[in-house]
């Protein structure tokens, strides 16, 4: 991960703003706010301007994944190549979502916040629209999760990630 913040970074930061190229990292699925956060500490960025703007980044692409990632599957499964990549991605997706299904909003939270390879507001958000769930308990218990995520992201950009530097 901290390749593709590097990559996105140096490539990025040549032609806009720090900030925004923290903005735009928090919203490319895998990087997600965690390379932000990392991105942000990397340039330098104060954390003070870069939670606000890693969280705001990481939350835009919820809400449409929730309402409308079926649709755009459904859409889509017909073209022979998308609909390969589209069923590899629900077939995860449902073998992820098994240790949610009793504990749907607690499980979607730690899920969401605990930074692991694989998790986080994109998957999260995919998993809670093929289980189903709630739009308004998917998008609480995300926001809890991101919560989480930055906290410990921080921690670990600024605190460990800083002090090396």
């Amino acid at each position: 991960m901290e390749s593709l913040v590097t990559l996105f970074s140096s490539t990025l930061g040549q032609y806009i703003s720090k900030e925004v190229v923290i903005f735009i990292i928090s919203m490319i699925p895998i990087l997600e706010l965690r390379g932000g956060l990392l991105a942000a500490s990397l340039l330098q960025v104060p954390i003070t301007t870069a939670i606000p703007i890693c969280i705001i980044g990481n939350i835009i692409p919820i809400p449409f994944i929730l309402l409308f990632i079926k649709k755009i599957f459904k859409w889509l499964k017909p073209v022979p190549v998308l609909g390969k990549i589209i069923e590899k991605l629900e077939n995860r997706a449902k073998g992820k979502s098994k240790a949610l299904e009793n504990g749907e909003f607690v499980g979607l939270m730690l899920f969401v916040g605990i930074p692991l390879p694989g998790t986080g507001a994109w998957t999260g958000s995919l998993i809670a629209a093929l289980l189903e769930m709630d739009f308004k308990k998917a998008i609480v218990a995300e926001l809890c999760g991101i919560a989480i995520a930055t906290v410990i992201m921080s921690i670990v950009s600024y605190g460990l990630l800083g002090a090396l530097l």
